[in-house]
């Protein structure tokens, strides 16, 4: 089944490949463990992957890995089914991180930081037994952009993501494909190709991280005057100038 190659396809496939060349993403050699989750983020990414990998001038490996965290109804073998029939090589892993989170989770502490970290761990663990030398994440330019203001409102951090870095286990490159698609393309591509969507059935989904939902609300607000902030919000993450912040450590004032 061959994906819809309109307008809104070579739109996508132009920025991610112009991620790639601008952060280095990809080498020559490279065997990558795409994260896929079910939803419409690591569907776009994975079909973008493996589409530039059937046209790039180097040659790298893709193994679309998906985490059922064991929360009751999620629907594993529709992602599945979907891998099968696009030809993907893929693996599924079946956790117990629900009884986990049930169990260690502190009395109104989020599900989704105690989630995504045992999935990290696992997709680590993962990418390393089918010699994955990176790891492919599906986050989007509006999460680079919505962790940014969350960082600074919310933690007194000046951070977001990176499109490229070394995982804390020293050996895993994560990498960020997707760093200049914004969610409102991904959105109606996903929607035209039909992917199977699979909601990730966590007892707290559709209500949690309410502080992200926020900083969506407050973006959609500013795009009302200026329909350019999410952009200049991405580049400013590319433009630091740190002799003109407060880091110590990144400064130093003549005494």
């Amino acid at each position: 089944m061959a994906l819809i190659e309109d307008a809104l396809f070579t739109r996508i496939k132009n920025r991610v490949g112009k991620a790639i060349h601008d952060f280095n993403l990809i080498s020559e050699g490279d065997r990558i463990a795409v994260a896929v989750s079910g939803g419409k983020d690591s569907y776009a990414m994975l079909h973008m992957l493996d589409t530039l990998r059937r046209r790039a001038p180097v040659r790298y490996e893709l193994v679309a890995i998906n985490i059922d965290s064991g929360y009751r109804g999620y629907r594993g073998d529709i992602i599945e089914e979907h891998l099968k029939e696009h030809g993907f090589t893929y693996h599924m892993e079946k956790t117990d991180h629900y009884d986990i989170i049930s169990e260690k989770r502190r009395p109104n502490s989020s599900y989704c930081s105690i989630c995504a970290r045992l999935k990290r761990g696992t997709l680590y663990t993962l990418a390393q037994q089918y010699g994955c030398n990176k790891l492919a994440l599906g986050h989007h330019m509006d999460d680079f952009i919505e962790t940014l203001l969350l960082n600074q409102f919310f933690v007194g951090s000046l951070k977001a993501m990176a499109p490229s870095m070394l995982a804390d286990n020293g050996v895993t490159t994560v990498i960020r494909p997707l760093v200049y698609v914004p969610e409102k393309e991904i959105i109606p591509f996903s929607r035209n190709n039909r992917f199977p969507v699979v909601c990730c059935c966590c007892p707290v989904c559709g209500t949690a991280d309410l502080q992200r939902k926020k900083m969506k609300e407050l973006l959609e607000t500013l795009e009302r005057d200026n329909p350019l902030v999410k952009k200049s919000l991405l580049k400013a993450l590319s433009n630091v100038h740190p002799r003109h912040l407060l880091d110590k450590g990144l400064t130093r004032i003549p005494s």
